[in-house]
């Protein structure tokens, strides 16, 4: 082997750890500040204005993704890469800083900016550097990483906040981006074409603004205001109103942010539905694992965060099997494999009862990971396969924006039904339940029946008497099982799609050859 060869893998090594880290961060803070938000609000006070604090995030970040994407394929993906980091740096370093809730929110709106160019944009360039035989393995290798990261952030937050400072849950991120920085600036050699073109931006503005109206409606309704009230349904008609502009917009422009001619692909269109359903399914099992932990069986929050780590297993181990299956199977069969799997996880957890031994719960956590690993991978995979250099940037940030999508709206309508089973079957109880009454005294408050996560910790565990302790967790249990059983909605819904894809596998072949167009 020659010593330019060697040179040229060793540097690609590099490269490919760099988008890797970026990921990792980016993927990371989407979920890590849940765990420390009883912290931060503790120091910075601000209760009512918390929920701010991740939704500045998200929205900044769907936002972006679109939009970054479509930049990447018009002027390069490693710009924007370097400048998504240093804007996510910048908004790190800011968060850590922040004296009030208002200017950590402000603050993780920057910080989200930048995450909306990180993980499309990585995801792209490894496609990019990465000969077609070898995108399997990496395939599996950046998916694992992905699904990790999500699944981590809640458990890193926990411990950070408990053993260092809250701010740290920010600062982390400095040491691992500016590696990443290093990586990519100085050791990757963009030389993909690009169509430079004429950017779209009241397209852009209106897709901006229309993921702003519909995140604060979903996040702020139930919450803080009403569903009913003026605000809420104010929000929701500013999303319909401007999702309206946008698609018809869209429509007339000569270089579409989001090009509905890539919908026209069978694979494309199918593999990004299955991305938006399948990601509704695994926040929610995400998120309530954890609680139902907590506030059935009495773990603690690291702990409970530490019992995810059979699902964090079977997702590494899915995704990497998932993309390199593919490139036998084709993207159909692996998908077919893996939504069953998934649908008989989800399933799984709809059993979960009181008396459900940890064993169990944790086979039920590895069976779920297993049925949602492969999704990181292979829709990546399948989503790039149509198009060339000049495309992929768009095609790939819109499945990313598509699944963070059903991930938001997942958990919000989940987070809905849990919270109305919870508090119906509460009603009930002491409604009801004579014995329940006499004991007033030591009845927990309003507020904490109303949400579940006020039973987490064991000094709030600690002031409830034992037996009604036990009706009260014994509710919880239920609401969280039924939600699961709605939960199968999504998750069949992703395998239903699955019929629709066409039956291509990766192609192997030089980077000149193009790729066919997909089977009727």
């Amino acid at each position: 082997m020659s010593t330019t060869s060697v040179n040229t893998k060793s540097k690609l090594a590099i490269v490919v750890a760099g988008l890797l880290i970026g990921i990792l961060v980016s993927a990371m803070d989407n979920t890590i500040v849940a765990t420390a938000m009883g912290s931060i609000v503790g120091e910075l006070g601000g209760l009512d204005k918390f929920i701010w604090v991740t939704s500045a995030y998200m929205v900044a970040e769907m936002a972006g993704m679109p939009i970054f994407g479509k930049l990447s394929d018009m002027y390069g993906r490693k710009r924007f890469f370097i400048f998504g980091l240093i804007v996510f740096l910048l908004g790190s370093v800011l968060c850590g800083t922040a004296q009030n809730i208002v200017q950590l929110s402000l603050y993780r709106a920057i910080q989200g900016i930048g995450g909306g160019a990180l993980v499309p944009i990585a995801f792209t360039i490894m496609f990019d550097v990465i000969s077609p035989e070898h995108r399997g393995r990496m395939g599996g290798l950046f998916g694992a990483v992905f699904g990790l990261s999500s699944i981590f952030g809640p458990l890193l937050g926990a411990y950070v906040t408990d053993y260092i400072d809250w701010r740290w849950v920010f600062y982390i991120n400095l040491p691992l981006g500016i590696l990443s920085f290093v990586f990519v600036a100085f050791f990757y050699k963009e030389s993909i074409r690009h169509a430079e073109q004429k950017v779209d931006w009241s397209g852009a503005a209106a897709l901006v603004g229309a993921i702003i109206c519909l995140m604060f409606a979903l996040e702020l309704g139930g919450q803080k205001f009403e569903w009913d009230s003026f605000v809420i349904l104010s929000l929701f008609a500013g999303f319909a109103i401007l999702l309206l502009s946008f698609l018809l917009i869209e429509k007339r422009a000569s270089e579409p942010i989001v090009s509905f001619d890539m919908f026209r692909l069978r694979l494309y269109a199918s593999s990004c539905v299955i991305g938006m359903f399948s990601g509704a399914s695994f926040i929610v099992a995400t998120v309530y694992i954890p609680i139902y932990i907590q506030g059935v069986q009495g773990g603690t929050a690291t702990n409970s965060g530490l019992l995810l780590l059979p699902m964090m297993l079977g997702t590494v181990v899915a995704s990497q099997i998932g993309a390199m299956s593919s490139m036998k199977l084709g993207y159909r069969n692996v998908m077919f494999f893996s939504g069953l799997i998934l649908v008989t996880g989800i399933g799984l957890l709809t059993t979960l009862t009181m008396d459900t031994p940890r064993f169990a719960v944790t086979v039920f956590m590895i069976v779920v990971g297993l049925g949602i690993g492969a999704s990181f991978s292979v829709l990546g995979m399948a989503a790039i396969h149509h198009f060339d250099e000049t495309k992929r940037g768009a095609a790939n940030s819109t499945i990313a924006f598509l699944r963070s999508l059903g991930m938001t709206v997942g958990i919000t309508i989940f987070g809905i039904i849990q919270r109305n089973k919870f508090a119906d079957s509460l009603a009930s109880l002491f409604g009801n339940n004579g014995g329940a009454a006499e004991s007033s005294s030591h009845m927990p408050s309003a507020e904490m029946l109303k949400d579940p996560r006020a039973i987490l910790s064991p000094e709030a565990r600690s002031a409830i008497p034992a037996e009604l302790l036990h009706q009260i967790t014994d509710s919880l249990s239920s609401s969280i099982a039924k939600t699961f059983g709605w939960t199968l909605i999504p998750a069949a819904l992703s395998l239903l799609f699955v019929f629709l894809m066409s039956r291509e596998r990766p192609i192997v072949t030089t980077r000149e050859q193009k790729p066919v167009q997909s089977e009727a």
